[in-house]
């Protein structure tokens, strides 16, 4: 590739760290730009576990961006991160739902603003420390191939990336282990070789998730009933968005043997209690439909399905059943289908779409 002017979304880790020396031992004018997206100035301390979001992330990232000799900055988008990731975090959780907020922020965030404001500057390309790759297809298209650690793969993450921003995307860790990224930022004297990565939701470093919803809303989300499967009133809950589909932990309900939250119920704010075999689904519907490596679904395609981060995927084949949703048929039952989280489909290491889940289809 001719030299090209690259952003390099630098979140302070040694994964974007590693992207950003990799692009400039390329031969790209590299430039490092550092998202301030959630914190206030004075609030930091979730960094100290590698958080990507504050002042400690900023400093990290231009540490590495001095030893390298590249320029960088620090671009505001917390009115973005406000608005497409915290804003409908919290209202998908009052509906019932699960959602996943880091797709919505490299969606509408981290590709969306810093893509375009980047793009208006002059750059060729953005580029991210993820472990996927982009490719160009024989038939025109962008997609993403799988990294080449399965480990460490975000391409699930990844799925909701339009072909405008695909085609403007570098992803260089993604041909790279995570020893292999430690080991390069060691030889290259990187001052975050060593630094842990992050594992929690960057707003929510404490996880409790039903906490941060209460303190957003201006009342806190009630508790209600649990009921079983018959609609029998079996205790009481402590709110809705305390709970997920598979749920079995912290339900606070002697039961005498293991149940699990088999649905939630926003319009009556019941939480559905069943048996192990209540939450499993031979099919689910999808929505907003991202088309990666073909323009659309072939009826009766075979595929890989991915119904959350860490699934190993279940093959499963694909019907439209409306021009905007899919069912999803899966060869054995899948457990824990969440409505709000994304089913990504893949053909060997290749994603071709996906979508978000609306609901288990148990009546097939």
């Amino acid at each position: 590739m001719a030299k090209k002017r690259v952003v390099v979304g630098m979140s302070g880790g040694v994964d974007s760290s590693v992207a950003a020396y990799l692009l400039q031992r390329s031969g790209h004018e590299v430039i490092g730009v550092t998202m301030q997206i959630w914190q206030e100035e004075e609030t930091v301390s979730i960094e100290e576990n590698g958080g990507c979001c504050g002042l400690t992330a900023v400093e990290d990232a231009r540490r590495v961006a001095q030893e390298l000799g590249i320029p960088h900055y620090v671009m505001n988008f917390r009115r973005e991160f406000q608005e497409h990731v915290i804003d409908r975090f919290v209202d998908q959780y009052v509906k019932g739902r699960t959602p996943n907020p880091c797709i919505e922020c490299n969606r509408h965030v981290k590709w969306g603003s810093l893509l375009e404001r980047s793009l208006g500057l002059g750059a060729d390309y953005i580029a991210t420390g993820h472990y996927a790759r982009v490719r160009h297809l024989e038939n025109g298209r962008y997609a993403l191939q799988s990294s080449v650690t399965a480990e460490k793969d975000q391409t699930y993450a990844l799925y909701s990336l339009t072909q405008h921003q695909l085609a403007h995307t570098l992803m260089p860790v993604g041909e790279y282990t995570k020893g292999e990224i430690r080991q390069i930022a060691d030889g290259a004297g990187l001052p975050v070789a060593q630094k842990p990565d992050s594992q929690e939701i960057c707003f929510v470093p404490d996880n409790d998730y039903a906490g941060f919803i209460d303190r957003t809303l201006p009342e806190p989300v009630p508790p209600g009933d649990f009921v079983d499967t018959r609609g029998e009133k079996i205790g009481r809950h402590k709110g809705i968005t305390h709970y997920t589909i598979g749920q079995r932990k912290g339900l606070g309900l002697a039961m005498g043997h293991p149940v699990f939250v088999a649905a939630i119920r926003p319009e009556s704010n019941e939480v559905v209690i069943g048996e192990p075999a209540d939450i499993f689904a031979p099919a689910l519907r999808c929505g907003h439909i991202n088309y990666m490596a073909c323009g659309e679904f072939e009826e009766g395609m075979a595929v890989r399905a991915k119904i959350r981060y860490n699934h190993r995927g279940a093959a499963c084949r694909l019907y439209k059943v409306s021009p905007d949703e899919i069912l999803c048929r899966f060869e054995e039952p899948q457990r824990a289908v969440t409505p709000g989280q994304a089913v990504v489909f893949y053909q060997d290491d290749m994603v071709l779409g996906g979508g978000v889940i609306q609901r288990a289809e148990t009546d097939i």
